[in-house]
């Protein structure tokens, strides 16, 4: 029932800047929290930053003070955006979306974020 796509990873040289989308289905999305989440190669997957339905964040250690998420619930629509990138930032970046009641996590189907050094 809930369908989410991402967009916006590319190849880009450290330094660089990328601004990553992720458009949901549905009415659900407006009382749901948001998340970006990434995977490297033969790693687990972690969380890279956290929106709430209220709009407060937080982000993974790695990525704080240079990654800032938003939202817009009028357009269904998560942002990352990412500056100062590092090669150690590559990976499968994927939208998710929280169930507020149950815990469960809808994914998207990824986007590639590869930056070269």
């Amino acid at each position: 029932q809930v369908q989410l796509v991402e967009s916006g990873g590319a190849l880009v040289q450290a330094g660089g800047s990328l601004r990553l989308s992720c458009v949901a289905s549905g009415s659900i999305f407006s009382t749901s929290a948001m998340g970006w989440y990434r995977q490297a190669p033969g790693k687990q997957r972690e969380l890279v930053a956290i929106i709430t339905r209220s709009s407060s964040t937080n982000y993974a250690d790695s990525v704080k003070g240079r990654f800032t998420i938003s939202r817009d619930n009028a357009k269904n629509t998560v942002y990352l955006q990412m500056n100062s990138l590092k090669p150690e930032d590559t990976a499968a970046y994927y939208c998710g979306l929280t169930g507020s009641l149950t815990g469960r996590i809808y994914w998207g189907q990824g986007t590639q974020v590869t930056v070269s050094s």
